[in-house]
């Protein structure tokens, strides 16, 4: 009778996907999460769960977990998507003019970019109390606004602090939200309330028409 020999172990077969192929696929489940969180906001869930967020991206919820520790590190990465769209309109150099004319300019590109980004400053708004992160990203683009305007407005309006003050207050997007939502205007209405009153504070002898 033959001695019976020991067949040495199969090696083991390499991962079909690879350490490459799981970084991509992790990659590509992370940009699912936050598109999902991004289009829900968007069609006007202001306050989405992680289950409504792992449905819309149809991955697990403890993929979502896996991602992003809890939701406000969710709105951070869906902040950095929206405020890439949005920079350009923001910080885009204004042409050189008269006041009235830069002042229709400036108008004309916040109602651009409070258009675009209405729907993520109030679903940030309704978690910025409890939320560092979002307090801190809600006074980062009011600084950016401001400096914006101090970038364009004369002399004569800088010198005037309770004018500029006035300025700054009037050209935010809790204005612009409270002219389309509140109030029910239009985007071309709204714009055209907002110079009139713009025009009145600083310069009350100004054609306020658009």
């Amino acid at each position: 009778m033959k001695p019976r020999t020991h067949r040495a172990a199969a090696p083991a077969s390499p991962d079909p996907v690879g350490p490459d192929g799981r970084r991509q696929r992790s990659a590509n489940s992370r940009r699912r999460i936050v598109a999902a969180m991004i289009e829900l906001v968007r069609a006007g869930n202001m306050a989405p769960s992680a289950e409504a967020v792992s449905r819309q991206a149809d991955v697990s919820l403890r993929t979502v977990f896996r991602h992003f520790d809890d939701m406000d590190s969710l709105y951070r990465e869906m902040s950095a998507v929206i405020e890439s769209e949005v920079l350009p309109i923001a910080s885009a150099p204004l042409p050189a003019g008269p006041w009235p004319e830069l002042l229709t300019e400036l108008i004309a590109r916040r109602a651009r970019l409070f258009e675009r980004v209405m729907p993520f400053k109030l679903a940030g708004g309704l978690r910025r109390y409890q939320s560092e992160l979002l307090e801190r990203q809600h006074r980062a683009l009011n600084a950016h606004l401001r400096r914006v305007l101090q970038g364009v407005a004369p002399a004569s309006v800088q010198a005037d602090a309770v004018c500029f003050e006035a300025l700054d207050l009037l050209l935010s997007f809790e204005s612009w939200h409270r002219l389309r939502d509140d109030q029910g205007l239009g985007v071309a209405r709204a714009q055209a309330v907002l110079r009139a009153a713009c025009l009145a504070i600083c310069d009350p002898g100004a054609d306020r028409n658009p």
